[in-house]
């Protein structure tokens, strides 16, 4: 057998199809695309949102809430993975950074999940009262920052 002489199967491939050489070639004319039409037009692509000439359903519904420029997006971290500091670690903003636990700017809040079984002092700009008193359970304390008056 050489590579030269290999060929597919009978009846395994089929000629392409020569749009527009002829009506006698079965795909003259219109080329297989009807008569006229958006779809017969060259890029006559219809967008997957089109819906007919209908009203598009963003226009059929109303229109609804707004985006709060002020809003505050705190990162949530849990008391579980503060269980990596040691006891009488002092955990802030920069040992959480360090630890890869806080990743983005921005305030930081303490929440309840997971356990904490030594004393630590955590210092974040907000937490949670559950996560205060799994915190103070464990003999540390959460120090948070002046009230803006």
């Amino acid at each position: 057998m050489r590579i030269g002489k290999i060929h597919p199967a009978a009846g395994a491939t089929q000629p392409r199809k020569r749009r527009g050489k002829g009506s006698s070639s079965g795909l003259g004319g219109t080329s297989g695309k009807g008569h006229k039409g958006h779809k017969a037009r060259a890029g006559g692509k219809i967008p997957s949102w089109f819906e007919g000439g209908q009203m598009p359903i963003q226009r059929r519904l109303p229109k609804r809430g707004f985006h709060n420029p002020h809003r505050v997006e705190f990162q949530v971290v849990n008391v579980g993975r503060l269980e990596a500091a040691g006891a009488g670690t002092v955990v802030d903003r920069a040992w959480l950074e360090a630890q890869r636990i806080v990743r983005r700017p921005g305030p930081v809040k303490l929440l309840a999940g997971g356990e904490i079984k030594h004393a630590i002092t955590v210092k974040v700009d907000a937490a949670s009262a559950a996560a205060r008193r799994r915190v103070e359970a464990a003999g540390g304390t959460v120090e948070l920052p002046a009230a803006k008056a």
